[in-house]
């Protein structure tokens, strides 16, 4: 009987220590639980903080970083005008190099700090792909907001492509371009391969960057969101007169896929032609758009000249073909911006078969009648 009761005993006092672990175990919780929201709603409190907050959750990359005004301004030497490289829709962009000798752009605008940009630039610092130009960093100080990118060495496209009757000291071959034209549509692809998409808004040639070996990247990726977030009357550094601006957003009164991929098209004009689309008027529409290529390519105006000789007739055709269903009218019937890598990837496949058989010097005969044929 004694053991009986001995055993019972036991067992209750087993039962009293077990509870007090399990009430002690809740205590904790709830204590941290706490502390955790009383952490969350002070950082929210901090522009900075929601920055940190958001990349924890997001995976960026690990060379992200928020950067001080002393940082970037040893990087530019206070941002001397012999480090300006260009402006672009975000406002002056410099070039820097920071203390561990990484090359960097820099795009300095004048705004007051806002939540809003760090919000939005936490979000665009996950938008990580090699035909992208990645988004290093950020700075909000002394009545500026600055972003920190990659530097690409060799600029922007417009500054090889475009035939000014001068010699350029870079010729841009037909199969360079076709490589270059691959790697932008991969990098757009991407964006729209996002959930939810990340449409451009304001892409260009201005935004298509070469790095030493002339990969192309896009740039800009999200300034358009970003200076809508951040101006109060809004984005200003965007021009109302744009070749590349698809038509249809004036009727349908936003941005879609569609309006990138006809950027994309205007582009890939740009690359035949070698001359800037602001200075063709006939943009605007789909027949003014056939006629025009109809009556270039029937003088034998349309192809750069720079390229007679370098790629073959039915590459050639093949490619415009491409850029005229990329601005097709109504938008719907645009290919989609990974159709188009597809189709490009094939088209430089078909020509190096062809030059590869027949041998580089096959210059285009093709008249305008016979472009749309099949």
């Amino acid at each position: 009987m004694a053991s009986s009761f001995a055993a019972i005993g036991g067992g209750i006092g087993g039962a009293v220590v077990l509870l007090g672990v399990i009430f002690f175990l809740c205590f904790c919780a709830f204590r941290n639980r706490k502390n955790s929201n009383k952490n969350s709603d002070s950082a929210s409190s901090d522009p900075s903080a929601v920055v940190t907050m958001e990349l924890k959750k997001g995976g960026p990359s690990p060379s992200f970083k928020q950067f001080s005004m002393e940082e970037l301004e040893k990087a530019t030497r206070n941002f001397d005008e012999s480090n300006l490289i260009g402006c672009g829709s975000f406002g002056l962009v410099f070039k820097g190099l920071l203390c561990d000798g990484t090359v960097v752009a820099i795009k300095r605008r004048s705004r007051n700090p806002k939540q809003e940009f760090n919000e939005e630039v936490a979000h665009l610092s996950r938008i990580q792909h090699r035909n992208l130009v990645n988004l290093l960093g950020y700075c909000q100080d002394s009545g500026y907001s600055m972003l920190v990118f990659e530097y690409m060495p060799n600029g922007s496209m417009c500054n090889h492509l475009y035939d000014t009757g001068k010699d350029s000291a870079t010729k841009l071959e037909f199969k360079q371009r076709l490589s270059i034209a691959i790697g932008t549509a991969k990098g757009l692809s991407h964006l729209h391969g996002q959930r939810p998409s990340i449409i451009h808004g304001n892409f260009k040639t201005a935004n298509v960057l070469v790095d030493e070996d002339f990969n192309a990247k896009v740039a800009d990726v999200g300034i358009l969101k970003l200076l809508e977030k951040i101006d109060d009357a809004g984005p200003s550094g965007l021009s109302s007169v744009n070749a590349f601006r698809d038509p249809e957003i004036n009727q349908i009164g936003i941005l879609c896929e569609t309006s990138d991929v006809y950027s994309f098209g205007v582009f890939v004009l740009e690359l035949i032609t070698g001359k800037e689309a602001s200075n063709i008027d006939e943009f605007g529409s789909n027949q003014s758009i056939l006629d025009w290529v109809e009556k270039q390519l029937s003088s034998d105006q349309l192809v750069d000249h720079r390229l007679l000789g370098s790629f073959t007739a039915e590459v050639m055709r093949d490619l415009i073909k491409l850029a005229l269903r990329c601005m097709s009218f109504p938008g719907r019937y645009r290919p989609t911006m990974e159709t188009v890598m597809l189709d490009l990837e094939r088209i430089l496949e078909k020509e190096q078969m062809h030059t590869t058989v027949m041998g580089e010097g096959t210059s285009i005969v093709t008249l305008g009648s016979q472009l749309f044929t099949n």
